[in-house]
């Protein structure tokens, strides 16, 4: 039944869960946000069996680019550091490169 539920939150998130052909492994078609989700949505659950799923998730995302950064901070003017850092999992230099550039401080 824990593993109904967790498709069920997956499905929930947008993204495209399937089954491959008829073996036991599965398909997650998923962008950067709504992995985002589906790892935040496993930690708020703190179901045990379902952590190595955040855990696999997060090694797989690959590493957020400085132009998606600049897109992320330009569309929330007076972001700060912290809250840049939250929401995209950037290193802080990352962040503060970033910030720094959008104040013309670069």
């Amino acid at each position: 039944m824990k593993a109904y539920a967790l498709k069920a939150h997956i499905r929930s998130t947008g993204s495209d869960l399937q089954r491959i052909g008829r073996s036991r492994n599965w398909q997650l078609k998923a962008n950067r946000q709504q992995l985002r989700e589906i790892i935040d949505i496993i930690h708020q659950e703190n179901e045990q069996t379902w952590l190595w799923l955040a855990k696999l998730l997060k090694s797989h995302s690959e590493d957020i680019t400085h132009d998606e950064l600049l897109a992320i901070a330009r569309r929330k003017p007076g972001i700060t550091v912290n809250e840049l850092l939250t929401r995209t999992d950037c290193t802080l230099a990352q962040a503060r490169t970033v910030i720094d550039e959008l104040e013309g401080l670069d």
